[in-house]
C-alpha cells in the first residue's frame, strides 16, 4: 500500500492543509503506533502536524500591506508613477509560494480595503450621507485583491500557467469586469499610473487603457518570479519545514530565463510601438476653443438664490474669452441653472394629464432659449452649456442633466442627455424594492435623472463634436460606444473630431478626485484617437490630445486675479484647482484610426474569458480531496 501526496487550495478557510507522505509498501503509516502506545502516538502526530504546518501569519500581513502603502503612493495625491511597477511585487510573492500562510486572505483583503478606503476618501466630501456610499464602495473594490491572489495561485500552483502570464491575465480579467459589475467603476486601474509615460500608454488604442496595466503586472510578476528564496524567508512567507517544491524557489533555470526575455521583449515592443505612433501624428488645427471654469461648490448649485451670482461669474469669465475670439465656448455641467423646458410636441391636454402641476404657459416659455441665443450671438461663437432638462414624456415628466448646443445663427439646434448615470448620485437603484437606500443619498425620496437614450453629434462649420458629461470620459467602452454613434449618426460620414467633456466636480473641494478624474479621461483619446476638451466646475479643465497629453493651453486666464498664467504651480508641479479660470486653446484635430474605436475591448475580454474558466475550474476542483491510492 501505498499513499500520494497532494496538496489543493483552499480559498475558504486559512487552516493547515494536511498532507500524507509516501512510505514503502510492506511499512507502517507513520502515525499508525500500536494501541498500547498513546504517548508515542501523540508525539508522533505533533511531529507530522509540525511538518505540514504553514508559514506564520506575519509574513502575509507584511507583504499585502505594503502593496497598499506603495499602491496608494503611485495614484493621486502623492501621484508617483514609478510605484506603479513595483506595488505589486509584495504580492505576487504570496501567489509565488507554494503554501500559503495562515491568514493570508484575510491580511490581503484588510490590506486592499486599506487601499481602497483611503483612496477613496474624496467621497465623503459630497454630503454627510456619502460616507455609506464611500465605505461601501471601499469594502467591494477590495475584494478583487484576494480574489486576484487565489485565482493566479490556481493558475499557476494547479494549472501551471507560468506566472508572468497568469498574473497579468487574472489582473485584467478583473479590471475588465469591475468596468461592468454594479455599474461599473472604471477608475484607480493600474495602467493609469504611467499616464505621464506617453509613449508607453499609445498600446491604448488596440488593447485600451487594460492594455497598460497588463504591460505592468506582467513586468511585476517576472521580477517576483526571480526573487531568491531568502527574501521570502526573511519575511516568513516560507513554513520551518519546506516541502521539495519550496527548497526549490531558488533555482533560476532556463524557465526563468525565457520568460524574462519575452516579457523585456514586449515591453519594448509595445513601447516601441508608442514610438512610431506617435510619429505618425499630424495634428490639425481645429476649432479655437474657451473652457470656462467657475469655482462654485455644490451646496451652492443647489440654492436658488446664488444661480445669478454664478450666472454673472460665469458671464465674465466668457467676456475675458470673447476678446481671444474662440469658435466654441464650452461651460461645465449643470451651471446655467435655468432648466431647458420641452413640451415635446405634446398637445395642451395631453401636458395637463402628464404634469397637472405645472402650468401650461411654463412649458411655452421662451426665455431659456433666448437667453442662450442671445449669448452665443453676443460671442459670435458656438455654445456648449450644461443644464438641467425638463421634459414632457409619454406618462410622466422627465429629468435630464443634459449640455445643449448653441449656435450664433440658428440658437439651440441639439441637445445630449447623459446616458451613464451615477448611482446614489444621480439615481437611486432599486428605489422600491429597497426604500431605505434613499438615507444614503444627498437628495430626497423623488430624486433622480432619466438617462439619455443615445450620444449626439453637434457639427458647426467643418467640425464634429461629441459631448459627454461627468463621469462618463471614465468609462472606456462608453466613450467608445459615444464616438461610434456620433459619427454614424452625423449627416456626413466624418468621424468626430473631438470629445467635449463637462463636468462639475465642485462636489470635492479640490481633493485628489479633480487630478484622478482628469488622469482617467486621458487614456480615453489615446483609445480613441480623438482629442478632448474638459470645461469643469472647480477644475481641472484642460485640452488633451489624441496621444493623451495634458498640454498646456495658448491662453491661461485667472478669473481670481492672483497672478497665475497656467493650471500647473511652477513650484510644485501640480495642477490649479479650486479657482475661476479660463482655458483657451487650439483642439489639435487628429488624423490617426484606432482599432480599439472599432474592435472595442477584445483583449480584456479575452483576458477576463481565462479568468472566468480558472474561476469555475477553481470551483469544480474545489472539495476535492485527496484520497489514499492503493498500488
Amino acid at each position: 500500500m501505498t499513499f500520494t501526496s497532494t496538496t489543493i487550495e483552499n480559498s475558504s478557510s486559512d487552516q493547515p492543509t494536511m498532507e500524507l507522505d509516501p512510505v514503502s509498501e510492506n511499512a507502517p503509516l507513520k502515525n499508525e503506533l500500536p494501541n498500547d502506545q498513546p504517548l508515542g502516538q501523540d508525539i508522533q502526530n505533533i511531529i507530522n502536524t509540525a511538518r505540514t504546518s504553514p508559514a506564520p501569519a506575519l509574513g502575509a500581513w507584511l507583504m499585502s500591506g505594503l502593496t497598499a502603502v506603495l499602491m496608494w503612493a503611485s495614484f493621486t495625491p502623492l501621484d508617483f508613477g514609478p510605484l506603479g511597477w513595483v506595488c505589486l511585487i509584495p504580492l505576487l510573492l504570496l501567489v509565488r509560494i507554494p503554501r500559503k500562510t495562515r491568514l493570508m486572505y484575510t491580511a490581503i483583503y484588510c490590506s486592499g480595503f486599506l487601499f481602497t478606503l483611503s483612496s477613496f476618501q474624496w467621497m465623503r466630501l459630497g454630503d454627510p450621507s456619502m460616507y455609506v456610499a464611500w465605505v461601501a464602495l471601499a469594502i467591494y473594490v477590495a475584494c478583487y485583491f484576494p480574489l486576484f491572489v487565489l485565482l493566479t495561485r490556481t493558475a499557476v500552483h494547479r494549472f501551471h500557467v507560468p506566472l508572468p502570464a497568469a498574473a497579468p491575465l487574472m489582473w485584467v480579467g478583473l479590471e475588465y469586469m469591475r468596468a461592468y459589475l454594479l455599474t461599473g467603476f472604471s477608475w484607480y486601474y493600474i495602467g493609469h499610473t504611467q499616464y505621464r509615460w506617453i509613449e508607453l500608454i499609445q498600446i491604448s488604442d488596440i488593447t485600451g487603457a487594460y492594455g497598460v496595466s497588463f504591460l505592468v503586472v506582467m513586468l511585476a510578476a517576472c521580477f517576483a518570479d526571480l526573487l531568491p528564496a531568502s527574501i521570502m524567508k526573511r519575511f516568513k512567507l516560507l513554513p520551518v519545514n519546506q516541502s521539495p517544491e519550496e527548497q526549490q524557489l531558488d533555482q533560476i533555470g532556463l524557465k526563468q530565463i525565457v520568460q524574462t526575455a519575452v516579457c523585456l521583449s514586449l515591453f519594448f515592443a509595445v513601447l516601441g510601438y508608442g514610438y512610431v505612433r506617435r510619429s505618425q501624428a499630424a495634428f490639425e488645427e481645429g476649432p479655437r476653443t474657451a473652457l470656462i471654469q467657475g469655482n462654485f461648490p455644490t451646496s451652492v448649485k443647489h440654492d436658488p438664490n446664488a444661480w445669478r451670482s454664478m450666472y454673472l461669474k460665469h458671464q465674465i469669465l466668457m467676456g475675458a474669452a470673447v476678446r481671444y475670439q474662440p469658435d466654441l465656448i464650452i461651460w461645465p455641467e449643470t451651471m446655467f441653472r435655468w432648466p431647458l423646458i420641452e413640451s415635446n410636441g405634446k398637445t395642451n391636454q395631453e401636458l395637463q394629464t402628464i404634469a397637472p402641476e405645472v402650468p401650461l404657459d411654463k412649458w411655452n416659455e421662451p426665455s431659456v432659449r433666448k437667453a442662450l441665443s442671445n449669448m452665443s450671438k453676443e460671442a459670435n461663437a458656438a455654445l456648449v452649456i450644461g443644464l438641467d432638462t425638463i421634459a414632457a414624456g409619454d406618462t410622466k415628466v422627465d429629468h435630464f442633466n443634459s449640455a445643449v448646443f448653441v449656435r450664433p445663427d440658428y440658437g439651440i439646434v441639439s441637445r445630449y442627455d447623459k446616458i451613464h448615470r451615477v448611482p446614489f448620485g444621480e439615481y437611486l437603484p432599486l428605489r422600491d424594492t429597497l426604500p431605505f437606500l434613499q438615507y444614503f443619498t444627498p437628495y430626497g425620496a423623488a430624486f433622480g435623472i432619466e438617462p439619455g437614450k443615445s450620444a449626439a453629434n453637434f457639427e458647426f462649420q467643418d467640425w464634429n463634436f461629441s459631448p459627454v458629461i461627468c463621469f462618463e470620459d471614465t468609462v472606456p467602452h462608453l466613450v467608445r460606444s459615444v464616438v461610434n454613434q456620433s459619427s454614424a449618426a452625423g449627416s456626413t460620414e466624418k468621424p468626430i473630431d473631438c470629445l467635449v467633456n463637462l463636468t462639475n466636480d465642485g462636489w470635492f473641494h479640490g481633493s485628489s478626485e479633480l487630478d484622478q478624474h482628469l488622469i482617467t479621461a486621458a487614456f480615453r483619446c489615446v483609445e480613441n484617437r480623438t482629442p478632448m476638451v474638459r470645461a469643469v466646475n472647480t477644475g481641472i479643465s484642460a485640452v488633451i490630445d489624441g496621444d493623451g497629453m495634458i498640454v498646456e493651453p495658448d491662453v491661461f486666464i485667472d478669473g481670481d486675479n492672483k497672478g497665475r498664467t497656467s493650471f500647473v504651480n511652477p513650484k510644485t508641479g501640480r495642477w490649479n484647482k479650486s479657482m475661476n479660470a479660463v482655458v483657451i486653446d487650439t483642439i489639435p484635430l487628429d488624423n490617426r484610426t484606432s482599432l480599439y474605436t472599432k474592435y472595442g475591448d477584445w483583449f480584456a475580454g479575452t483576458c477576463c474569458f481565462f479568468t472566468l474558466f480558472v474561476f469555475f475550474m477553481a470551483l469544480l476542483t474545489f472539495k476535492r480531496t485527496p484520497a489514499p491510492v492503493k498500488s
